[in-house]
């Protein structure tokens, strides 16, 4: 493979890097406060999840989030956390791209008529793909250091 720059497998790695800013960024913006003592992020959810027109999306809303809000907000809140810095450190990296990936589907399905949701989510879904298929963590990883999914 030819490549301008950087290897390929560095490219990979920047895409990787880039990916885990993203989610970094995605739980840097959230007001916190709002989100674990006024309950907005999971309300707004609940609103958006309560009129879709899958049944699917609103009786698993009902049976896995609803009863339990303030735990799921902080699952959510944090799970952004941990994949940003996961990908930017290259520490458990394919469970990172997983968990990034299903993540950015939840959103995906849940948001499926919010367009201007559905670009971010579609794209950061295609570069967990990437990064997952491509062995992102080769390079500039903690993975690669300590010899982890060789």
């Amino acid at each position: 493979m030819d490549t301008i720059w950087l290897t390929g497998a560095e490219w990979l790695a920047v895409l990787r890097i880039g990916l885990g800013l993203w989610w970094l960024e995605s739980w840097r913006h959230k007001d916190k406060k709002a989100w674990f003592e006024r309950g907005t992020g999971i309300a707004w959810a609940a609103d958006v999840a309560a009129k879709h027109r899958w049944n699917a999306v609103r009786g698993g809303f009902q049976t896995v989030v609803a009863p339990r809000p303030r735990a799921m907000a902080y699952v959510v809140v944090y799970a952004e956390l941990a994949l940003g810095l996961g990908l930017i450190a290259g520490f458990l990296t394919p469970i990172a791209l997983v968990g990034g990936l299903l993540l950015n589907l939840l959103y995906l399905v849940l948001m499926i008529h919010d367009w201007a949701e559905q670009g971010q989510n579609s794209m950061m879904a295609l570069i967990s793909v990437v990064g997952l298929f491509g062995m992102s963590w080769q390079t500039w990883s903690l993975d690669s250091a300590l010899g982890l999914f060789l």
